[in-house]
């Protein structure tokens, strides 16, 4: 059967009009044809909503009330099946006696019958806004509704008025609201309050509408930019400009109540100096402070990526700076901004001009490093001479071998030739190598191989077009080779990233005590970082501890302890490489889950200064966010192991709860009757056969106690682990026999049958164990079987083992609960009035199991249950015959 459709009039609160919005949405549809009846609509006296419900079928009400109202007549609704109902109210509570405790279970009864419903609701009754919405009024809405209710619907429609129209329809009393005078009305109904709510109800259906454009573009395959909400993507780089454009784009972010984004594209074409990326981090920390999300990618093309960000991410506008490059440059390399224009495809893009002063001053404050950076270029150590010696040695070895055999290559095969240390100078050694060695093979070329010979002059102008060729395979091979080096050194750099959190995520999943995981963290940051790594959580008194460390923590001073409580207290980032105690030895950042801060994680590196760039916090705090979880998961499974040992703890003390008031109180009662009869028997009222019965009846009870209290000190003693078994050579027909006698009278009564194999090998075992076991057996079958049904007890040898058989004639168990029959505590549900703790069958399938042997239960073909156990023989259990008495 299809199901209905759900369709909500959502308001702010009461009074905007939701029920008139759906009578009226429903005489539409009646003008359509469809069949639409009202489950329940409260005009609470309003004329023009029940001149309304005149066009409409209403079902009657049930006779009951409930505040002063009646209940809908669900099953009148469903029995009229019609094509659409409407139910006012979705949050009420319905009457004591109703099938359904709430009215929007009604609504999901209707709704699985195939009934399409149209309902009102007040967004102050949606279940996760209940905190939000008393913090704004100060009144606590009783009457709640799952989110999963309205997430289910199939269209939303919100109904919204002025909070001063709102106010006045109450002034007027057009509006009703029970306890008008109270101040908790007073409280709710103010403009504040009411605009408030007003936003919820806003936000609440703008992100609905926003998830459901998105599945859409997604079902559909829609790659393009929609302008539905503003999204602006900020383009930043290491130029000083960008913490202008940062600025800007949060400012229009705000005037138009949307999103930021800040993107930053890293090309392999070029090597960042320290100041770029210290530039960089700058930009980014910026970014994020203001709220921006960061983005950063990978490509060849800068405006290629930027675009196909925007079109993933539904962006409506981008700002991107405009250059301060030449025209000139522009042509030879292109512009990046003209690309973005051009391929913008409906997206708004703002091209910022830079302001020349706040860039100078912000590279005079970059100026120390630059000068830094400038004097270490300057200074060519003897690695960054070498290319170029390599290069002109094997250009001049080339020229002397090319001498001597010059009339045997001839000029094209030489030609040909020097392009050869032009190649492997620019596979060795990149771009600037490989343009000295390609000027350097000209030049030779030149002096010594074409006429004029050692002159700078050519007289065949077509050996010019050879010289343009070296310089251009020169710098392109030199620019490929830059590249590629470039990209193998990112991906490695990335694989060790991804490498090392695949690690700690490898090792802290295979272990779930809290030490192991912290050691894990420890080792795997130290290793990857190099650097020396702690751990500081918090104690009893929430005050942070050193609980771990890479054994070398003498940089954790009070100075450093008191950054790291600031970051734990604040959960935020602080210390060496950010903007918050800059002036702190290490980085620290927190550990953080939804749960709170786990704790605070802190990392020293030698010359952390020039270390600690966004690329490695990008990595710390993928590092602390895998940490956090970790520790948050031990924590959790610590407390869920507490709280099941609390339960068992709680299901053991009811247990024995249970047993101490029926199992020692009956036979307490029994026994004490008895005794109390003996001794106030002062005229021998009893005769001798009555004074024994009473006898009897007190050794039954005691018995009955003593056999509970044994099966109470044996769990205790499987549990505890402290069972010592006392094995010797035991006869089981003995063994059985005596546990008969023990049974006493309850087992007389019965009818028992007894099946010995004849000539069974001796058994090493426990014969006091292996009786309790068979005392509890047969009590079981006394309880769980009719009282003139018959009992059988049965050995047998199967192989190198003995099987033992206790069966009865009963009532079966469901096949379900075979296996749990013995568990602690279970007990099945029997027509019989049965006692007892539901231990008996645990003990003996665990001294079973401490003998080596198996136990298990099944329904037997005559009706009731037969349990079997085996004990294991040994080889000298065949070699040992049983002792005869002399009678035998």
């Amino acid at each position: 059967m299809t199901k209905g459709n759900l369709t909500i009039f959502l308001g702010a609160a009461s009074g905007v009009g939701k029920t008139y919005a759906m009578l009226e949405a429903a005489l539409g549809r009646v003008s359509e044809g469809v069949d639409v009846v009202v489950g329940l609509v409260e005009t609470h006296g309003r004329v023009d909503t029940e001149a309304m419900l005149k066009g409409l079928t209403v079902i009657p009400k049930k006779s009951q009330e409930f505040m002063g109202t009646l209940e809908m007549d669900l099953d009148a609704v469903l029995t009229r099946h019609p094509q659409l109902v409407l139910i006012d109210e979705l949050a009420h509570t319905n009457a004591e006696g109703s099938r359904h405790k709430k009215r929007y279970k009604d609504v999901k009864e209707l709704l699985s019958a195939g009934i399409h419903v149209y309902t009102t609701l007040n967004i102050q009754d949606l279940e996760t806004l209940n905190d939000i919405v008393t913090q704004i009024t100060g009144v606590t809405v009783r009457e709640t509704v799952p989110d999963q209710v309205l997430e289910t619907a199939s269209q939303i429609q919100l109904i919204d008025i002025p909070p001063e129209e709102l106010i006045q329809r109450l002034k007027d009393g057009k509006v009703y609201v029970p306890n008008r005078e109270k101040e908790d009305f007073k409280k709710f109904y103010r403009p504040g309050n009411i605009n408030a709510l007003r936003e919820l109800a806003l936000r609440y259906t703008a992100q609905r509408v926003d998830r459901q454009l998105e599945s859409y573009r997604r079902a559909h395959g829609i790659d393009g930019q929609w302008p539905t909400g503003e999204r602006i993507l900020v383009c930043i780089s290491a130029s000083p400009f960008s913490a202008q454009l940062i600025r800007i784009a949060k400012r229009m972010t705000e005037k138009v109540q949307g999103e930021l984004f800040a993107v930053h594209v890293e090309t392999l074409r070029r090597f960042p100096s320290e100041s770029e990326k210290d530039s960089m981090a700058n930009n980014l920390r910026l970014a994020e402070e203001l709220g921006a999300e960061i983005i950063g990618l990978t490509g060849n093309s800068i405006a290629e990526a930027i675009l196909e960000l925007a079109k993933k991410r539904n962006i409506s506008q981008i700002i991107i700076g405009k250059p301060e490059h030449t025209r000139f440059w522009e042509i030879i390399h292109g512009s990046v901004v003209d690309k973005v224009i051009r391929r913008s495809q409906g997206i708004s893009i703002h091209v910022i001009p830079g302001c020349q002063q706040e860039s100078k001053a912000l590279e005079i404050q970059l100026g120390k490093k630059e000068e830094e950076v400038r004097t270490k270029t300057q200074r060519c150590s003897l690695t960054e001479v070498i290319p170029y010696l390599a290069s002109s040695l094997m250009v001049v070895v080339m020229t002397l071998v090319f001498a001597l055999v010059n009339p045997f290559l001839g000029l094209v095969n030489i030609s040909l030739t020097y392009l050869l240390p032009i190649l492997i100078s620019a596979a060795l050694w990149g771009t600037l190598p490989a343009i000295v060695t390609a000027l350097m093979t000209t030049i030779a070329f030149d002096l010594f191989f074409v006429p004029p010979f050692f002159q700078f002059t050519v007289a065949d102008f077509r050996y010019l077009i050879s010289f343009g060729i070296f310089m251009l395979v020169g710098l392109i091979t030199g620019t490929l080779s830059d590249r590629l080096k470039k990209q193998i050194n990112y991906s490695r750099q990335r694989e060790n990233n991804i490498s090392a959190l695949y690690s700690l995520s490898r090792d802290i999943a295979a272990v779930d005590n809290l030490d192991a995981v912290l050691d894990c963290i420890v080792s795997n940051v130290s290793k990857t970082l190099e650097g020396q790594v702690l751990l500081l959580l918090p104690n009893e008194k929430a005050q942070l501890v050193l609980r771990k460390d890479s054994g070398l923590n003498n940089f954790l001073d009070k100075h450093e302890l008191s950054v790291a409580t600031w970051v734990f207290e604040r959960g935020l980032k602080a210390g060496n490489g950010t903007e918050t105690s800059e002036n702190a030895q290490a980085l620290y950042l927190p550990l953080s889950t939804e749960q709170g801060t786990q704790g605070v994680l802190g990392i020293y590196i030698k010359d952390s200064k020039a270390q600690f760039d966004s690329e490695r916090i990008r990595l710390l705090e993928a590092f602390t966010g895998l940490s956090a979880m970790a520790i948050n998961r031990v924590k959790l499974a610590e407390q869920a192991r507490e709280s099941l040992s609390l339960v068992e703890s709680e299901r053991l003390r009811t247990a024995l709860f249970n047993s101490l008031s029926h199992d020692l109180r009956t036979p307490l009662a029994s026994i004490i009757g008895a005794v109390t009869g003996l001794l106030e028997d002062q005229n021998l009222v009893f005769g001798p056969e009555a004074r024994i019965e009473l006898h009897k009846t007190i050794l039954h009870g005691a018995e009955r106690m003593n056999r509970f209290i044994s099966n109470l000190l044996d769990m205790a003693r499987l549990e505890s682990g402290m069972l010592r078994l006392n094995k010797e050579w035991c006869d089981l027909q003995d063994i059985v026999g005596v546990a008969i006698n023990r049974l006493g009278n309850t087992l007389t009564r019965r009818p028992l049958g007894i099946d010995i194999q004849e000539g069974l090998p001796l058994v090493q075992a426990d014969g006091i164990l292996i009786e309790q076991v068979l005392i509890n057996l047969l009590d079981n079958a006394l309880k769980y079987s009719e009282a003139s049904s018959k009992i059988m007890i049965s050995i047998r040898q199967q192989g190198k083992q003995l099987e033992i058989v206790v069966a009865n004639r009963g009532h079966g168990i469901p096949e379900t609960d075979l296996s749990k029959v013995f568990d602690k505590f279970y007990r099945l549900s029997s027509p019989l009035q049965v006692s007892g703790t539901g231990l008996g069958l645990a003990i003996c399938k665990g001294l079973i199991e401490a003998h080596g042997g198996d136990i298990w239960a099944e329904n037997n073909k005559l009706g009731g249950v037969t349990i079997t156990f085996t004990l294991p023989l040994t080889e000298q259990s065949f070699g040992i015959v049983p002792e005869m008495s002399e009678g035998e």
